[in-house]
């Protein structure tokens, strides 16, 4: 039975998109956090997480003081941490749909991420969430590989991955919503 879904694509396909409309759509009980950019003066300076109760917190910005870096932003772990994996951990306790936007880059140098996301995977909640596109190979001072976690994710006989173009985002939609019902 399927019961983790993710969804995955190039920047800017509209993953976000759909599982808000999902969530809007199916109004079920669920818990964890989106992704989204910050933007100064039309500039994108970095990312915050936003939690399905409200809260907000910096996943990742330039010009801030971090051990672990993607791109040109340094990431903040403690906000993932201190808000994300405790909305999950919520959401565990309430056997709500769990919401993960998204399980990149950044959300995997936590170890408490990839830890609580490893039990969602074998408890009985159900998962919608976004996930990076392909593995990829990145040279990293704490020694992680994040590919290879991605990679165990997908290779799951209980996880779908969808793969999001614009052309496809109302088939897709209806394909998780049935999934979901």
């Amino acid at each position: 039975m399927i019961k983790n879904i993710f969804i995955t694509g190039k920047p800017g396909c509209g993953k976000t998109t759909l599982i808000r409309e999902i969530l809007k759509e199916l109004k079920i009980p669920a818990r964890g956090f989106f992704t989204q950019e910050i933007r100064r003066e039309g500039e994108r300076i970095g990312f915050e997480i936003i939690t399905l109760t409200g809260k907000k917190g910096i996943l990742a910005e330039k010009g801030i003081k971090s051990s672990y870096k993607v791109s040109k932003y340094n990431v903040v772990l403690r906000d993932l941490e201190e808000i994300g994996v405790k909305e999950i951990k919520e959401g565990l306790k309430e056997n709500s749909l769990i919401i993960i936007d998204e399980v990149g880059k950044m959300e995997l140098f936590s170890q408490k991420f990839k830890k609580v996301l490893s039990i969602v995977l074998e408890s009985e909640n159900k998962i919608l969430g976004t996930i990076m596109l392909a593995p990829y190979r990145t040279r990293s001072d704490a020694g992680l590989k994040p590919n290879s976690f991605c990679d165990r994710i997908k290779q799951r006989p209980d996880t779908k991955i969808f793969y999001l173009t614009k052309e496809n985002f109302q088939e897709i939609k209806e394909k998780i919503k049935n999934l979901l019902k």
